[in-house]
Protein backbone atom coordinates (compact mmCIF):
# COMPACT_ATOMS: atom_id res chain seq x y z
CA UNK A 1 0.00 0.00 0.00
CA UNK A 2 1.48 3.39 -0.97
CA UNK A 3 1.74 6.34 1.41
CA UNK A 4 -1.28 8.14 -0.05
CA UNK A 5 -3.50 5.08 0.39
CA UNK A 6 -2.31 4.66 3.99
CA UNK A 7 -3.10 8.31 4.76
CA UNK A 8 -6.53 8.01 3.14
CA UNK A 9 -7.29 4.86 5.14
CA UNK A 10 -6.16 6.46 8.40
CA UNK A 11 -8.25 9.55 7.63
CA UNK A 12 -11.36 7.42 7.08
CA UNK A 13 -10.73 5.54 10.32
CA UNK A 14 -10.28 8.83 12.20
CA UNK A 15 -13.48 10.27 10.76
CA UNK A 16 -15.45 7.13 11.69
CA UNK A 17 -13.92 7.12 15.19
CA UNK A 18 -14.83 10.81 15.65
CA UNK A 19 -18.40 10.21 14.45
CA UNK A 20 -18.72 7.33 16.91
CA UNK A 21 -17.45 9.47 19.78
CA UNK A 22 -19.90 12.24 18.90
CA UNK A 23 -22.82 9.81 18.73
CA UNK A 24 -21.85 8.08 21.96
CA UNK A 25 -21.51 11.38 23.83
CA UNK A 26 -25.07 12.46 23.14
CA UNK A 27 -27.12 11.11 25.99
CA UNK A 28 -30.19 13.19 26.67
CA UNK A 29 -31.94 12.94 30.00
CA UNK A 30 -35.11 14.22 31.59
CA UNK A 31 -34.66 17.93 32.36
CA UNK A 32 -32.43 18.61 29.33
CA UNK A 33 -33.41 21.18 26.74
CA UNK A 34 -34.66 19.31 23.67
CA UNK A 35 -32.32 19.91 20.71
CA UNK A 36 -33.95 22.01 18.02
CA UNK A 37 -33.72 20.74 14.47
CA UNK A 38 -34.63 21.62 10.92
CA UNK A 39 -36.12 18.74 8.93
CA UNK A 40 -38.46 17.81 6.10
CA UNK A 41 -41.83 16.15 6.71
CA UNK A 42 -43.75 13.67 4.54
CA UNK A 43 -44.95 16.48 2.25
CA UNK A 44 -41.48 17.93 1.74
CA UNK A 45 -42.31 20.87 4.02
CA UNK A 46 -39.53 22.22 6.19
CA UNK A 47 -40.20 22.14 9.90
CA UNK A 48 -38.36 22.88 13.13
CA UNK A 49 -39.01 21.72 16.66
CA UNK A 50 -39.13 25.43 17.53
CA UNK A 51 -42.30 25.64 15.36
CA UNK A 52 -43.96 23.89 18.31
CA UNK A 53 -42.81 26.44 20.87
CA UNK A 54 -45.23 26.61 23.81
CA UNK A 55 -46.73 23.23 22.82
CA UNK A 56 -46.12 19.80 24.31
CA UNK A 57 -44.67 17.33 21.82
CA UNK A 58 -44.34 13.57 21.59
CA UNK A 59 -41.25 13.04 19.42
CA UNK A 60 -40.99 9.35 18.67
CA UNK A 61 -38.18 7.67 16.76
CA UNK A 62 -38.83 4.40 14.97
CA UNK A 63 -36.72 2.29 12.58
CA UNK A 64 -38.81 1.78 9.43
CA UNK A 65 -42.20 2.43 7.87
CA UNK A 66 -44.53 -0.54 7.33
CA UNK A 67 -42.68 -3.02 9.52
CA UNK A 68 -44.70 -4.87 12.14
CA UNK A 69 -43.39 -3.13 15.29
CA UNK A 70 -43.30 0.33 13.74
CA UNK A 71 -46.81 -0.07 12.33
CA UNK A 72 -48.13 -1.25 15.71
CA UNK A 73 -46.53 1.76 17.43
CA UNK A 74 -47.86 4.27 14.88
CA UNK A 75 -51.36 2.76 15.01
CA UNK A 76 -51.34 2.83 18.82
CA UNK A 77 -50.55 6.55 18.70
CA UNK A 78 -53.19 7.03 16.00
CA UNK A 79 -55.85 5.24 18.04
CA UNK A 80 -55.12 7.40 21.08
CA UNK A 81 -54.49 10.59 19.13
CA UNK A 82 -57.65 12.36 20.35
CA UNK A 83 -56.74 11.63 23.99
CA UNK A 84 -53.24 12.95 23.37
CA UNK A 85 -54.65 16.07 21.69
CA UNK A 86 -56.99 16.68 24.65
CA UNK A 87 -53.88 16.69 26.85
CA UNK A 88 -52.36 19.32 24.53
CA UNK A 89 -49.84 16.96 22.96
CA UNK A 90 -48.67 17.07 19.34
CA UNK A 91 -47.24 13.86 17.84
CA UNK A 92 -44.25 13.80 15.47
CA UNK A 93 -42.69 10.58 14.20
CA UNK A 94 -39.10 10.34 12.96
CA UNK A 95 -37.47 7.61 10.88
CA UNK A 96 -34.76 7.42 8.20
CA UNK A 97 -37.38 6.68 5.52
CA UNK A 98 -37.96 9.22 2.77
CA UNK A 99 -40.98 11.47 2.29
CA UNK A 100 -42.57 9.17 -0.32
CA UNK A 101 -42.41 6.19 2.04
CA UNK A 102 -43.92 8.32 4.82
CA UNK A 103 -46.78 9.44 2.57
CA UNK A 104 -47.60 5.82 1.79
CA UNK A 105 -47.34 4.83 5.49
CA UNK A 106 -49.64 7.69 6.52
CA UNK A 107 -52.18 6.88 3.79
CA UNK A 108 -52.17 3.13 4.42
CA UNK A 109 -52.71 3.48 8.18
CA UNK A 110 -54.65 6.79 8.35
CA UNK A 111 -52.05 8.46 10.55
CA UNK A 112 -53.13 11.96 11.67
CA UNK A 113 -49.65 13.28 12.56
CA UNK A 114 -46.49 14.40 10.81
CA UNK A 115 -43.56 12.13 10.02
CA UNK A 116 -40.05 13.48 9.57
CA UNK A 117 -37.98 12.08 6.71
CA UNK A 118 -34.63 11.91 8.54
CA UNK A 119 -32.77 10.31 5.63
CA UNK A 120 -29.39 11.67 6.75
CA UNK A 121 -30.09 10.65 10.40
CA UNK A 122 -29.30 14.19 11.59
CA UNK A 123 -32.27 14.45 13.96
CA UNK A 124 -31.68 10.93 15.28
CA UNK A 125 -28.04 11.77 15.97
CA UNK A 126 -28.95 15.00 17.77
CA UNK A 127 -31.20 12.95 20.06
CA UNK A 128 -28.66 10.16 20.51
CA UNK A 129 -30.91 7.49 19.02
CA UNK A 130 -28.81 6.49 16.02
CA UNK A 131 -26.64 3.73 17.37
CA UNK A 132 -25.37 0.21 17.31
CA UNK A 133 -27.97 -2.55 17.33
CA UNK A 134 -27.71 -6.32 17.41
CA UNK A 135 -30.13 -8.80 15.91
CA UNK A 136 -29.69 -12.44 14.99
CA UNK A 137 -25.98 -12.24 15.83
CA UNK A 138 -25.45 -9.32 13.45
CA UNK A 139 -24.28 -5.87 14.58
CA UNK A 140 -25.35 -2.82 12.59
CA UNK A 141 -26.23 0.86 12.96
CA UNK A 142 -29.88 1.85 13.21
CA UNK A 143 -32.58 3.78 15.05
CA UNK A 144 -32.88 2.94 18.74
CA UNK A 145 -36.64 3.05 19.23
CA UNK A 146 -37.19 5.91 21.69
CA UNK A 147 -39.91 8.42 22.55
CA UNK A 148 -39.31 11.84 24.07
CA UNK A 149 -42.04 13.94 25.66
CA UNK A 150 -41.10 17.61 25.39
CA UNK A 151 -42.92 20.15 27.53
CA UNK A 152 -44.18 23.58 26.46
CA UNK A 153 -40.83 25.12 27.51
CA UNK A 154 -38.88 22.82 25.20
CA UNK A 155 -37.57 20.65 28.05
CA UNK A 156 -37.59 16.85 27.96
CA UNK A 157 -40.05 15.67 30.61
CA UNK A 158 -40.13 11.93 29.84
CA UNK A 159 -38.05 9.43 27.87
CA UNK A 160 -39.29 5.99 26.86
CA UNK A 161 -36.40 3.69 25.94
CA UNK A 162 -38.43 0.49 26.32
CA UNK A 163 -41.37 1.11 24.05
CA UNK A 164 -44.38 -1.19 24.13
CA UNK A 165 -45.17 -0.87 20.43
CA UNK A 166 -48.65 -2.40 20.59
CA UNK A 167 -49.79 -0.19 23.47
CA UNK A 168 -47.49 2.81 23.35
CA UNK A 169 -50.26 5.37 23.69
CA UNK A 170 -51.33 3.86 27.03
CA UNK A 171 -47.71 3.62 28.13
CA UNK A 172 -47.47 7.39 27.54
CA UNK A 173 -50.87 8.26 29.02
CA UNK A 174 -50.19 6.16 32.13
CA UNK A 175 -46.84 7.84 32.71
CA UNK A 176 -48.21 11.32 32.12
CA UNK A 177 -51.10 10.54 34.47
CA UNK A 178 -48.56 9.87 37.24
CA UNK A 179 -46.93 13.29 36.81
CA UNK A 180 -49.89 15.54 36.02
Amino acid sequence: MNTFAKIALLSCKLINFTKRLIMEKIILKVGDKAPDFKAIDQDGKEMNLSDYKSKKVILYFYPKDNTSGCTAEACSLRDGYEDLQRMGLEVIGVSPDGAKSHQSFISKHNLPFRLIADTEKEVAQRYGVWGEKKMYGRTYMGILRTTFIIDANGVISHIFNKVNTKDHVHQILDELGKTN
